[in-house]
């Protein structure tokens, strides 16, 4: 963050071109063996300093805990890190390179959705869902209480989600009875259905954890005639309109196409990456997945991924950064990597962080807090494709909504992508959130990164 004086092994000199001198590529050595040591085991560090180093009487005459003491000794002291001032660490930054073709690639497909529904409905806009005034007086007269059944809460996604729903609702005069946290944990999440069914809501809002392990409880919430609607993922073998009133997501497609377009930028067109992904039957992130690497085979030929790492929570940013140091180390040469939201994107950075690979381009998507002061102070996230959270919230509130009243909904509701880089992020937070960027984001924001 912007005037922290912590260790930052996350820069680099804006002039540096990128280029890895033989000194870069010890260091790199160096703080791959260290960090792979610290994720899956100390016998991973005495292999790599036996091969890469003659040890052998430091191997003997040390303990394993003194060895790798010893080596973050040397890991600060190449890198001059303890001594390194405020000044030089505030001139460092990610650089992009910048590729026209992916600029004017991301220029037409501002305002436009590429996904479809769970079922191939095509997307209605949410700008087409409305209550007129006297519809909104026939729903305030239903008195009715809804339920919210997260996934996860405590991220800024989940929390813009459940703040659009609660500003639609109040509106509504519809009463939030319950929030619910699963902990991305499919038996909790049926739990969690089963306890808010006993105080018999009129409405569910819901995003599943798992589309088959959860199907059974979203049924008996329709049997018992609860309105559902749906946040990006929707059960396996329930329909709009028969099981549940409408889904509503973010273009999860064209956010993946953005990022590979931002990605593509970054690069100049052309390097060996890595692709962080979700290993789950989530329609959401396998969406995304597809848009990102579809997007990278078609339309830029010399971007290679070299590597795939899924993750599966419920510790999706320490599984990513052991994912991305992984593939740093076998990848001494890998220029960018792609996470798939922006939770595992943080692990992502602190291995970049730990391996002082201030060079690596990642892009992801959701402008959360974390990746929003990388953006803005210039450091490692080069660009993603944001959702537009608050906006789906007032969007599912006012389905519900028609569902109170009788008014027939689309069955899929889609809000397009938006490109964040650098130079929007601040007007780009204003816009998915609805309020102004915090302390955080603008106090990192750095006027001059290139």
């Amino acid at each position: 963050m912007a005037g922290s004086e912590r260790c930052p092994l996350d820069e680099r000199a804006a002039s540096d071109s990128g280029t890895a001198t033989p000194r870069r590529v010890r260091l790199r050595a160096v703080a791959a063996g260290l960090g792979v040591a610290l994720a899956t085991g100390s016998s991973v560090l005495v292999r790599l300093l036996t091969n890469s180093f003659s040890w052998t009487l430091v191997r003997r005459r040390a303990g394993l805990v003194g060895l790798t003491l010893l080596m973050v000794g040397v890991l600060l002291a190449v890198t001059g890190c303890a001594g390194e001032s405020a000044a030089s660490r505030a001139a460092r930054s990610t650089l992009r390179l910048g590729y026209p073709p992916a600029q004017q690639a991301l220029a037409q497909l501002a305002g436009k959705v590429l996904a479809t529904g769970p079922n191939g409905e095509q997307s209605a806009r949410a700008d087409s869902v409305s209550l007129t005034p006297a519809e909104i007086d026939q729903v305030r007269a239903k008195k009715a209480t809804a339920a919210i059944v997260m996934y996860y809460t405590g991220d800024s996604w989940t929390n813009a989600q459940i703040a659009g729903l609660r500003q639609e609702f109040t509106e509504l005069g519809i009463q939030v009875i319950a929030v619910t946290d699963a902990n991305s944990q499919p038996d909790r999440q049926v739990s969690d259905i089963e306890t808010v069914l006993a105080r018999k809501p009129n409405i569910i809002v819901s995003i599943p954890t798992d589309p088959v392990a959860t199907a059974g409880a979203y049924r008996q919430a329709a049997a018992a005639g609860v309105k559902l609607v749906f946040m990006d993922n929707v059960p396996k073998g329930m329909v709009a309109g028969r099981d549940y009133v409408s889904a509503v997501s973010a273009d999860n497609v064209g956010n993946g196409v953005v990022s590979a377009h931002l990605m593509a930028d970054a690069l100049g067109g052309r390097g060996d990456i890595g692709v962080v992904f979700h290993e789950a039957d989530f329609q959401v992130t396998r969406e995304r997945l597809q848009g990102f690497e579809d997007t990278v085979a078609r339309d830029y030929p010399n971007i290679h991924i070299v590597d795939r790492k899924g993750v599966t929570g419920p510790d999706f940013a320490g599984q990513a950064q052991a994912a991305a140091t992984a593939m740093m180390v076998k990848h001494q040469h890998l220029a960018g990597i792609w996470g798939v939201w922006d939770v595992p994107t943080e692990g992502v950075i602190a291995a970049a962080r730990a391996l002082d690979r201030t060079d690596l381009a990642i892009t992801t998507e959701d402008l959360g807090l974390t990746v929003a002061i990388a953006l803005a102070s210039g450091q490692y996230v080069t660009g993603l494709g944001a959702q537009r959270p608050f906006d789906q919230g007032l969007t599912e509130a006012k389905l519900a909504g028609y569902a109170l009243i009788g008014k027939p909904a689309p069955p899929y509701v889609a809000l397009d992508a938006l490109a964040v880089t650098h130079d929007n992020v601040l007007a780009a937070w204003r816009e998915v959130y609805h309020t102004d960027p915090p302390a955080q984001v603008t106090d990192s924001f750095r006027k001059d990164v290139p």
